[in-house]
């Protein structure tokens, strides 16, 4: 039988030794629980690594959007806008809540949320008295949106956002952090993002009011008595002492782990260089982006294989690559729910995800394993 390359994976889990010290810590004072000192000393730090007067450490980046919408009033019958180019998770929250979601369309230089169609979906929104109670703004593969640009529609029409950060922290947009621009912003440590805490999430705001209920309702919302005693609903969604042990690690190296993944898209960039037909996800002229992931897209009328071909092919190599996100509007849980284009004949994140895929990113991908990703690719189209 012949011998099985070793796997190269889409985005792996980058440790050093720092989380190790930070765990053994928490054995050692016992702190294994939902509650200890690394808890506190985490969001300390998320918090001001971005800028924020606070943070709230949760189970997962979802728990954070559906406490955050929960926070802003979202209830049964209400409506929600939401980027439609996104994991599912960006809108399930909505639906937790009884709430309806909304969907908006990409610009084609972000991929991000596209003001165009979010200024259409506003007024549409307010010739039939329908506004939306939030608008849940998604930073796409590490790349902030134009808040400018959303964050005036949002004001002039006095609707909150949640800026669903979960894919990009340590991105900037003109000089400020991502996850600082929306009445809250939300960020998730899942396995495969660029900092982990294995399973994790962080909800972050300058409303520290909002943020001490947050915690509450996180912790199954007991109230201050001398016993079990609960008025409102709860969940249990508070992270444990363990797991921000293993965040705090993390945060110490999140530039370290920017720069790697910057420096894996410019080989990309360079493997590729020779050959027509393969556009990158573009790094837009308002931010810095991290590159969580690099993502592209084929120009059908150039490169006669398809996204689908191109990921059979790097899986025939155990290589892991992925389509783009399938958006929101085009999934069968989501095909009632009203969507708003780009322009009104013409859908970005349909486009998109027709001709995109993702490639190995990871912060930890060698230059070896990368260039068998690339000469794999270009085995298959030349």
């Amino acid at each position: 039988m012949a011998h099985k390359s070793e796997r190269i994976y889409l985005s792996s889990p980058h440790m050093g030794s720092a989380e190790q010290l930070f765990i053994a810590e928490a054995f050692d004072t016992n702190w294994v629980a939902p509650v200890g000192p690394h808890i506190t000393k985490f969001e300390e730090e998320v918090a001001s690594y971005t800028g924020t007067a606070g943070a709230v450490a949760l189970t997962s980046g979802t728990a954070a959007i559906h406490l955050a919408l929960r926070a802003l009033e979202v209830g049964v019958g209400d409506i929600v806008f939401c980027s439609t180019f996104t994991f599912v998770a960006s809108a399930n929250p909505i639906v937790y809540l009884g709430a309806e979601p909304v969907f908006i369309d990409s610009e084609p230089i972000s991929w991000n949320m596209s003001p165009q169609a979010l200024k259409r979906a506003f007024e549409a929104a307010q010739k039939n008295s329908a506004m939306p109670k939030a608008v849940v703004v998604v930073n796409l593969y590490g790349q902030s949106a134009d808040y400018d640009e959303i964050t005036k529609l949002c004001d002039q029409y006095n609707v909150p956002i949640v800026e669903d950060a979960a894919e990009s922290l340590g991105a900037m947009y003109k000089g400020k952090a991502s996850g600082s621009f929306g009445r809250f912003g939300i960020f998730s440590f899942n396995g495969n993002k660029i900092i982990t805490t294995s399973n994790g999430g962080m909800v972050v705001s300058d409303d520290l009011d909002a943020l001490r209920k947050i915690r509450f309702w996180s912790t199954q919302a007991k109230d201050s008595t001398k016993y079990y005693q609960h008025s409102e609903i709860g969940y249990n969604y508070r992270l444990s002492n363990v797991l921000a042990g293993i965040g705090r690690g993390q945060l110490l190296v999140l530039d370290d782990r920017v720069e790697a993944r910057r420096k894996v898209f410019k080989r990309y960039e360079e493997g590729f260089s020779g050959l027509r037909g393969i556009h990158f996800m573009e790094e837009a002229p308002f931010g810095r982006m991290t590159r969580w992931l690099t993502a592209l897209k084929l120009d059908p009328a150039i490169i006669a294989v398809s996204p689908e071909e191109i990921i059979e092919k790097l899986e025939s190599k155990n290589i892991e690559a992925r389509r783009v996100w399938k958006p929101m509007h085009r999934q069968p849980l989501y095909l009632h729910c009203n969507y708003f284009p780009h322009e009104e004949d013409g859908s970005v994140s349909d486009e998109l995800f027709n001709q995109g895929l993702c490639l190995p990113s990871g912060s930890n991908l060698s230059p070896h394993q990368q260039n068998k990703v690339i000469s794999a690719i270009l085995q298959e189209i030349i």
